[in-house]
């Protein structure tokens, strides 16, 4: 398989309390030359083997015996040594109650059950791509110039999407809770971006878009909303609003720098 040469040196931990499961993805982790997985079966476990030896990549089940994997992620996220390490979750959970915490997380991507060896590779490479430098904008735009106002409720995403940002070569932020706290930095800060969540306490994403457009002086300003929401009418009705963007939770890496692309080079025509 052509991705095997890629994966065959990352030290990967699977965090799979069942057996029987550990040991199909196991199958499909060697089938696509993924050798070098140590497997765990609780939080507790995990935590301590990544701190003990910081690993490349960690895939994880939901369900675990002493939590969730929106648990397990939100602690590497919390934990300076672990913060960037790519996380994968693999789970048969459909409800959108169910993964909407571990949207909102940082993981950065979720692989439902059953998949192919070829469907984990993708997600692998995706997942390696988001957290990986890549500074595929640098020769359109001037990136050390642009000031970006990153808006979400959760510190976690806010430090997870600000992290892929930065690969991306961005490194002028700011950082607001929710979109009332964004609306008074945007009083007297001028930014060239907005990367927005939707569900914030306060005001929303959809109102803060409303916001910009029409009250701000900022109003052609490139907003980009990265969220979980799936609820159609919701974002037919940010669209509606004047987002620029919308980008799923967890990211799509080639999507984000698509959407940026777009975005910045709209805003410097205008």
């Amino acid at each position: 398989m052509a991705s095997e040469s890629r994966f065959e040196a990352l030290r990967t931990i699977l965090v799979e309390p069942s057996s029987l499961q550990a040991r199909i993805i196991g199958a499909e982790c060697d089938e696509i030359g993924l050798r070098q997985v140590e497997r765990v079966g609780t939080i507790a476990e995990a935590l301590d083997t990544m701190l003990r030896a910081r690993p490349d990549l960690v895939l994880s089940a939901l369900y675990l015996p002493d939590g969730t994997g929106t648990e397990l992620v939100e602690a590497m996220r919390s934990e300076g040594r672990l913060a960037e390490v790519p996380f994968l979750l693999i789970s048969s959970e459909t409800r959108p109650q169910a993964l909407e915490p571990v949207r909102q997380s940082g993981a950065c991507g979720i692989l439902p059950k059953p998949f192919t060896a070829a469907q984990l590779s993708r997600a692998i490479g995706r997942t390696l791509d988001l957290l990986g430098t890549s500074h595929v904008l640098e020769n359109d735009f001037d990136l050390e110039s642009i000031r970006v106002l990153l808006v979400d409720d959760s510190p976690n995403a806010r430090r997870f999407i600000r992290r892929v940002l930065e690969n991306l070569g961005l490194s002028h932020f700011i950082e607001a809770s929710n979109g009332r706290e964004a609306a008074r930095m945007l009083a007297d800060t001028m930014v060239d971006l907005i990367v927005t969540d939707y569900n914030m306490p306060e005001m929303d994403g959809r109102e803060f878009v409303e916001y910009v457009r029409t009250r701000s002086w900022q109003q052609e300003v490139p907003i980009l909303m990265v969220t979980s929401e799936s609820n159609q009418s919701r974002l037919a009705a940010v669209q509606e609003a004047g987002v620029s963007g919308i980008c799923d939770k967890p990211l799509e890496p080639a999507l984000l720098q698509q959407l940026l692309a777009s975005m910045l080079r709209k805003s410097e025509i205008s």
